[in-house]
């Protein structure tokens, strides 16, 4: 399995599939052709549905300004749904071209290469063989991830800790309609300050965190910077319940950036045997992987043995299953934002379930990720991030 760093990027919003991943894959592409006066770049599958409204054209011109995009939506047979051609071309004649394939929060894959984020940290490949190790060992799930990482694990623990309260910091103060042409509005700081008369302690936590879920989601469609967790579309949840533990409830910073070690081994076990891709298995891939992460991550927060970690975890990817990513217009903003919002509030439903009933559990996390995975297989093509089925069709067919 590899490093948790594959888990965790930082970059532009608002796709971590459709924008940083083929911003990565012009910016390498390019670096291997510099003679070259021209590109031209096929998108196909969800990039060709979906990447005008995610900003794939802009990101990719970004990094390869003289380039020809061209999306063929038609298409079949793909090895990944997020495919691309890239091709270098000098004088008109082509010199170069590779396969690259966006495979999920900021990751690529070239054909027929390895690069170093595929070099294997972890031996293991599923959960219960990390849970077994460290019950033989008895040590908790942090230390030994802080052992196979390395020394330089929690330097980067700490910088991806950073860019999260920072996206939230700045999505807590803006205001404005997000772009795109739906008129999303933010909201964010509005549902911070907007108090209810005789507001019970609960209700002040779910609006809080609530809002500071938002803050980063809108951030991450407005396309600033967000990190990865495990997605771009999925990246609110989990700094939104860490920022409230840290900043509302006083859990020091050692033992959040802990949390977020914790978290990112569920996303890679997610992301190592089955998928953290829209594209390829719909939101359940996404929201539900981000709101697995952070139950486990608050789960080990709370001091929970390693049983209870694992079972939070399972029950939030298990209230997740089927869901589709229909994003509207191809934006990341309905159903996205609110999506995440309410997840960060599951994650913590699934927290507390787990405190006092884990000794009763039938199912593992290693059967409901490949229970989820298997349920994106089989989902309809159109609701796995196309914008052609879902609340993405509803909502046009009802403007008439």
């Amino acid at each position: 399995m590899k490093s948790i760093k594959s888990v965790y990027k930082i970059g532009n919003g608002p796709s971590s599939s459709h924008t940083v991943g083929p911003y990565h894959a012009a910016q390498i592409f390019g670096s291997r052709y510099p003679e070259a006066d021209a590109f031209r770049v096929t998108l196909y599958g969800s990039l060709a549905f979906t990447g005008e409204g995610h900003g794939t054209g802009k990101a990719i011109r970004s990094a390869l300004p003289n380039c020809e995009l061209i999306s063929d939506p038609d298409e079949k047979d793909l090895p990944h749904p997020n495919t691309m051609l890239f091709v270098a071309l000098k004088d008109g004649k082509e010199i170069g071209r590779n396969r690259i394939f966006s495979i999920g929060g900021g990751s690529i894959r070239i054909e027929n290469e390895t690069s170093d984020e595929e070099k294997e940290v972890y031996p293991q490949k599923h959960f219960s063989e990390i849970v077994n190790l460290c019950n033989e060992k008895g040590i908790t799930l942090a230390q030994y991830l802080y052992r196979m990482e390395g020394p330089s694990f929690s330097t980067y623990l700490s910088k991806i800790w950073k860019a999260m309260q920072e996206s939230i910091n700045r999505g807590l103060k803006a205001e404005g309609i997000l772009p795109g042409g739906l008129g999303v509005s933010r909201k964010a700081k509005l549902l911070y300050s907007k108090r209810c008369y005789n507001e019970s302690a609960d209700v002040t936590m779910n609006r809080v965190i609530a809002a500071y879920a938002y803050a980063v989601s809108e951030e991450n469609a407005d396309e600033n910077i967000v990190v990865t967790a495990p997605t771009c579309g999925s990246c609110g949840v989990l700094p939104a319940v860490m920022y409230y533990m840290q900043h509302d409830r006083g859990f020091p910073e050692d033992e959040i950036l802990d949390a977020l070690a914790v978290a990112g081994i569920i996303g890679n076990v997610i992301r190592t045997n089955a998928s953290i891709s829209g594209a390829e298995c719909g939101c359940q891939a996404e929201i539900g992987s981000a709101c697995s992460m952070t139950a486990a991550a608050l789960a080990s927060l709370y001091g929970m043995n390693i049983d209870q970690v694992e079972y939070a975890a399972e029950i939030a990817m298990e209230h997740n299953l089927g869901l589709t990513c229909d994003p509207v217009n191809g934006l990341v903003q309905i159903p996205c934002i609110e999506r995440n919002a309410v997840a960060a509030m599951r994650a913590i439903s699934s927290v507390n379930l787990s405190r006092f009933l884990y000794e009763t559990r039938k199912i593992s996390f290693d059967e409901v990720v490949e229970t989820m995975y298997r349920t994106g297989k089989d989902m309809n093509e159109k609701y796995r991030e196309t914008s052609h089925g879902g609340l993405a069709a509803i909502y046009y067919s009802s403007l008439g």
